[in-house]
């Protein structure tokens, strides 16, 4: 059997196999945030060469301010809080233990994968340095790219133990739950952005960091139990977009939704307001947007791709980095290769890094395939091994955060 058969009867085997009331829609909006995460990275994340043959981070967004709009599309972190609160408020609806028993599941599945990946990293660091030769400055930049996403997880798994709380807000405001989030944030941006700037202590800033994200998941948990309707959708994607224009043109926020070396603000460590603002706009059109994507995503040959990403989300997230990380550590080693190599300060490098693209995502596939196994759960892994593990991702930990 040629190969475009055998993908047209296997997209048509996950198309039979998908239950009817499953909701389409939602896991193209996961698939499409998922997808998104790994191109950022990919395409904004650059490096720099040292004369030891050491890997340095580089942002081509120090160069090029004129790319900050692409992280305005690529930045989709509130569409995927979005969703994980409306499928978070479906399963805690359904279950059937506890409310501790249904945290704890859901912790555990999030946590899997991180476990999996930082133990294998620890294991690979002294192989690399050893045994291959690996820099010390290449094997410190790896392990920050590494540990960059995971960021993310660790504030879902908090968000995600608060669910029941998020379902009674909802319950009470409907989806107005979400504005006194909103109003936490422009009170915390004010004092840090404000006249009183000055006096404000650093960690003033790290307020915003649970409200910030769990905007867009107190919005979907509302969505999920029917007080999101079309006209609360379009207030948020206009709103949202009104308040995204005032703060870059009014008060003079950074256009980046990621951090540029050297900048003195970022948009994204912490959330600052106008990430909330554009999560509002995203919020507001996925649902406008659902029952287009849902029609849509009826077709075997689009639904096909959607299932598997979402079978693979954990993967990719924690894995993306280090694919990207598997064609630039061998490069290292012939000096400076465009695109990889080379600082990402001309147009040259970024028509180079988009030619590259295609590589990250085969590799990505590639361990994927291998790494699968850490996603699911763990029953033939005794309680050795699973100290084991730990005990090496604690390790990779204080090595990536201590340096």
């Amino acid at each position: 059997m040629r190969t475009p058969a055998k993908l047209a009867k296997l997209t048509a085997e996950i198309d039979d196999r998908t239950p009817a009331h499953r909701d389409r829609a939602i896991d193209g909006l996961r698939a499409l945030a998922l997808l998104a995460v790994p191109t950022g990275h990919w395409l904004l994340g650059g490096f720099t060469l040292d004369t030891g043959g050491g890997l340095h981070n580089a942002s081509p967004l120090s160069a090029f301010g004129a790319l900050a709009p692409a992280g305005w599309v690529l930045q989709m972190l509130g569409i995927f809080f979005l969703v994980g609160g409306y499928s978070s408020y479906l399963s805690y609806r359904r279950r059937k233990g506890s409310v501790r028993e249904w945290t704890t599941a859901r912790l555990i599945r999030l946590g899997r994968p991180v476990l999996g990946v930082t133990a294998v990293w620890a294991l690979l660091l002294p192989t690399l340095h050893y045994g291959l030769g690996v820099p010390t400055a290449t094997l410190h930049t790896a392990s920050t790219l590494v540990v960059q996403p995971l960021w993310f997880v660790g504030v879902y798994a908090v968000i995600t133990a608060l669910t029941p709380y998020c379902v009674r807000a909802s319950r009470r405001l409907g989806s107005w739950s979400a504005a006194p989030l909103l109003g936490s944030v422009a009170v915390v941006d004010f004092l840090r952005y404000g006249p009183y700037a000055d006096a404000m202590p650093s960690w003033v800033s790290l307020l915003n960091v649970l409200p910030g994200w769990m905007f867009a998941y107190q919005l979907g948990v509302s969505w999920a139990a029917g007080r999101l309707g079309r006209r609360g959708a379009w207030l948020l994607l206009a709103g949202g977009a009104a308040l995204f224009a005032v703060l870059l043109l009014a008060f003079h926020y950074p256009a980046s939704m990621v951090g540029v070396p050297g900048a003195s603000r970022t948009n994204s460590h912490p959330p600052s307001l106008l990430v909330l603002a554009l999560a509002a706009a995203q919020s507001g059109a996925a649902a406008l947007l659902r029952d287009r994507l849902a029609r849509l995503l009826r077709r075997p040959v689009l639904w096909a791709p959607v299932v598997i990403i979402n079978l693979s989300a954990m993967t990719i997230l924690c894995w993306h980095q280090t694919a990207m990380l598997a064609a630039a550590v061998p490069a290292s080693f012939s000096g400076e290769v465009p695109g990889l190599t080379t600082a990402p300060d001309t147009v040259g490098w970024v028509l180079a890094r988009m030619a590259w693209m295609p590589l990250f995502a085969g590799l990505l596939v590639a361990i994927a395939k291998v790494a699968q196994p850490l996603e699911t759960p763990w029953d033939r892994t005794g309680r050795t091994r699973r100290a084991a593990a730990g005990v090496l991702a604690a390790g990779f930990a204080y090595f990536a955060l201590a340096t």
